[in-house]
């Protein structure tokens, strides 16, 4: 979107079919009539002190490839997904509570000087997932609303932005099967211009009577609809929890992570990187816990003919969350057009594993080639937790951020 964009032509593109959906009372309402709330300004996230250093010191931990160098890039409390502006102006950070931050490296020193609660007077529940639109437009998937901000990257400096409702609250999933567990959605805008939506099931291994109601709902997959929230429907069914999903730029392929069935040992099942050529597939849960390793709640039924299994089979219980196909130009050839992911650690694993970035690297018919550690330290020998990667999200100048949202913080890794 240009700067020049007028109000009343972001209102033609947005705010028709979004208001129509009747948002409920409030600020939302006001934004999206580009009124006032009466907010006051957002609150600021300091980026010195003993945290800083405290975070620096365990990053001189972190083993990388020859060449690399990480850094902190900015402290943002409880930092999940990311989406980078197209603009480079700012990247914005969803967490699994309540705020949604703005992160700016205003003098471009590749370190954030400004990170500040983003939009505080919208009542945000679990604003994990966000994604930008090539022509500006950021996205909020939210645990069961998605929002829609036409400017996000020109007025996030202030309190009050033009939001639209997507899907209104209730609309994503059926109140119903609202939960605390695997709530956490992903988006991203495909090739299509379409919204696409992770959308993780709430049990370890739901009962079989919650089947035709989550496969219709896509809950256990990945949805579809236009940026308008309008033609919903199931992309790919049989994701047990995904967290983190991209589109590969060369063949407009869908690839997701997911994570698998808990309670079956240390060694089983394998976490999946998995690959949606077209829509319709299905990914094998509840039937398969994890790459081809049965369920026991499912062991006795007959699972469908036309399962698609994983591209690659990662630790088990690593907890595989966000990704990324690198398509930047400042790591070596090795990297460029590959998928790093973001493994957030184990927590019923009687010896942890995970808390690292890992690479794939693909073969020339565009399946996955091999998969290696990138980044990992984060994970001590004596099984301590000094940071948990999330996300992984590439700036203008090729460098990868990674996001932590037990340090609460950002990272900047970059190849000298």
């Amino acid at each position: 979107m240009k700067t020049s964009m007028t109000a009343a032509a972001v209102l033609a593109l947005v705010a028709g079919p979004a208001l129509a959906q009747a948002p409920s009372a409030g600020n939302l309402e006001k934004l999206g009539e580009f009124k006032t709330t009466g907010t006051a300004e957002m609150v600021q996230i300091p980026q010195g002190g003993a945290k800083a250093e405290a975070i620096k010191k365990t990053l001189a931990r972190i083993k990388l490839p020859d060449g690399f160098k990480i850094g902190l890039y900015a402290i943002v409390p409880d930092a999940r997904h990311m989406a980078v502006g197209p603009q480079g102006v700012v990247t914005f950070v969803g967490t699994r509570k309540s705020k949604v931050y703005s992160v700016t490296d205003r003098d471009k020193d590749r370190v954030a000087d400004d990170v500040r609660e983003f939009a505080p007077s919208i009542k945000f529940a679990v604003p994990n997932g966000v994604c930008f639109s090539k022509d500006g437009f950021l996205f909020l998937a939210e645990q069961n609303r998605v929002l829609v901000f036409p400017a996000a990257e020109f007025f996030y400096e202030g309190p009050d932005v033009a939001a639209f409702l997507v899907a209104k609250q209730g609309e994503l999933i059926p109140p119903s099967e609202e939960s605390y567990n695997h709530t956490a959605r992903t988006c991203r805008i495909g090739p299509d211009d379409k919204l696409y939506l992770t959308l993780g099931q709430p049990f370890n291994v739901f009962a079989p009577g919650k089947m035709d109601l989550y496969k219709k709902q896509g809950i256990g997959g990945i949805v579809r609809m236009t940026r308008e929230g309008k033609e919903r429907e199931v992309y790919a069914w049989g994701v047990r929890n995904s967290v983190g999903m991209d589109f590969n730029p060369k063949d407009r392929s869908l690839w997701f992570t997911d994570n698998q069935v808990d309670g079956m040992g240390d060694d089983q099942p394998a976490g999946e990187l998995n690959r949606a050529e077209r829509p319709g597939m299905d990914f094998g849960f509840p039937y398969y816990g994890g790459g081809k390793t049965r369920t026991t709640e499912f062991k006795d039924k007959q699972p469908p003919a036309n399962v698609t299994f994983p591209q690659v089979e990662m630790a088990a219980h690593a907890a595989d969350l966000g990704m990324t196909f690198y398509s930047g130009n400042m790591f070596p050839q090795k990297y460029r057009g590959g998928i790093f992911s973001a493994q957030h650690g184990s927590w019923n694993r009687t010896k942890p594993v995970g808390a690292r970035v890992m690479f794939t690297s693909l073969k020339e018919d565009g399946t996955a080639d091999k998969t290696e550690a990138f980044a990992e330290g984060w994970l001590t020998e004596g099984g301590e937790y000094l940071g948990r990667p999330v996300d992984v999200a590439a700036l203008a100048d090729g460098s990868l951020l990674v996001s932590d949202d037990f340090a609460g913080a950002i990272y900047r890794i970059w190849y000298e």
